[in-house]
């Protein structure tokens, strides 16, 4: 870990300059220039004193979590091909199921459908990409297009069907797939 990086980049992000830091602390601006380019090393005690005038603890400063992934790539994507159903599914944000929500690209072959899916708590969301698709809830069918889209709140049975085949962005929340 390089300390003196880490320390510059909390205190940018509290505003401060150098020789602010520096009058917070009692010690020079040059050992606090020193100190972010790594050039010397704080006995604990000061690093303490440094990292309370920044707002942090020691603990929370050594903490070495890893960086939260953002975006996600074709190989990222994790993949389940249904020949019985006709369709493929793609979670396009891998692990999702730790989420509120989780999205899938779902591709329906021309006859493709999904598994009818049970009432529960939460919500559905679809983009259609490509083709159209009939959402079945409950007694009730609704046709939806390319560029259109569609949601509601998962409390009846429901799944999709394609005559002509399709390509759905659909977001579920809570993870349901």
């Amino acid at each position: 870990m390089q300390i003196g990086a880490k320390l510059k980049e909390l205190r940018i992000l509290k505003g401060l300059t150098q020789e602010e830091l520096a009058d917070r602390t009692e010690l020079s601006k040059g050992f606090i220039s020193q100190l972010e380019r790594d050039l010397t090393s704080p006995s604990i005690a000061t690093l303490m004193d440094i990292l309370q005038c920044l707002g942090t603890s020691i603990g929370e400063f050594f903490n070495e979590t890893q960086e939260e992934q953002i975006v996600f790539c074709k190989q990222d994507y994790f993949e389940k091909i249904d020949t019985e159903l006709h369709n493929e599914i793609k979670w396009i944000i891998p692990n999702a199921q730790k989420n509120v929500m989780e999205p899938i690209l779902l591709t329906l072959e021309a006859g493709g459908s999904t598994y009818p899916d049970n009432p529960h708590e939460g919500e559905e969301f679809g983009y259609v990409l490509q083709g159209s698709v009939s959402i079945h809830r409950g007694a009730k069918t609704y046709k939806a297009k390319k560029g259109e889209s569609f949601y509601f709140v998962a409390d009846k049975k429901h799944y999709l069907t394609s005559k002509g085949g399709a390509v759905i962005l659909w977001v579920s929340s809570p993870p349901s797939f």
